[in-house]
């Protein structure tokens, strides 16, 4: 039986799960376009048939550039993988606003504009697929994380919308909610963190630094296959799933948040940063 999707764009595929995700769609037989800043990182896949592309997210430009190579080279794509994205912590107080919003457009707008240069191919054809990386972050929260799950929880939002929107031409919209996965993003959050000198959050900081580091070395979060073989759920799906979750802790995590009120469930995470 013939594939359903055959092309496919993965943001963020330099490293960790975005990389997975492309070598696991290689393997599949599919035309795989690889998108990162850091092209050097990208020799394996390009070893293994990926067609690489150099973007940053944040830079209209490259994006725009991007589109162009993969409408010349095969008429757009059926699966828009949105992998790229950073988690960067410290508390509202303590971090510049212009952090803020550099997050917002890595993990928000720059997805937004790679989706809208991508759709008119997708709706032409009258079918699509967009998987958007979220986070078990996208549904609750954790100390000194305000504007790194602000940007999950709008993702969600978004992707709520836009399923909508496009249903009608056939364009699927999937999230993906994978809770503590073995990738860089510990390392990126133990050195990330925004801290004001003098800070009264220090101490929260070196608390949730170590928390974070021990939940890693203590075996407690989950190899990338587990997120690897939910998107090709959603790959091969006559109808995917509208959410797919998965990962250490995050499904427990999500149904605790769905059921405890607010004050408990403040509580319960609080609990964990001792």
């Amino acid at each position: 039986m013939a594939r359903k999707y055959q092309t496919a764009l993965v943001t963020g595929a330099s490293s960790g799960m975005g990389k997975a995700f492309a070598e696991q769609l290689l393997k599949e037989g599919m035309t795989v376009y690889a998108a990162a800043r850091s092209v050097d990182k990208m020799n394996e896949l390009k070893d293994a048939g990926a067609i690489i592309l150099k973007m940053d997210i944040t830079k209209d430009a490259d994006i725009v550039a991007a589109v162009e190579q993969i409408n010349a080279g095969h008429g757009g794509i059926d699966v828009l993988i949105n992998n790229a994205g950073f988690g960067q912590y410290g508390s509202v107080e303590d971090t510049p606003v212009e952090k803020a919003r550099y997050q917002f457009e890595v993990n928000l707008f720059g997805l937004a504009r790679v989706t809208q240069l991508l759709l008119p191919a997708m709706r032409t054809q009258k079918k699509g697929l967009i998987i958007n990386i979220s986070s078990m972050g996208g549904r609750m929260y954790t100390p000194l994380g305000a504007w790194y799950h602000a940007t999950k929880h709008a993702l969600e939002g978004w992707s709520d919308c836009l399923r909508i929107e496009l249903e009608p031409h056939g364009v699927d919209v999937v999230v993906i909610e994978p809770g503590i996965i073995q990738t860089s993003f510990a390392d990126a959050v133990e050195n990330s963190f925004v801290v004001a000198e003098n800070s009264v959050y220090q101490g929260l900081v070196d608390t949730i630094r170590r928390v974070t580091k021990s939940t890693y070395e203590r075996g407690r979060s989950s190899p990338p296959s587990v997120i690897v073989d939910l998107v090709m759920k959603a790959v091969n799906a006559e109808k995917p799933k509208t959410r797919y979750r998965g990962g250490a802790i995050g499904p427990m995590l999500m149904t605790l948040r769905k059921y405890l009120p607010d004050r408990w469930f403040d509580r319960l995470i609080m609990s964990q940063m001792k």
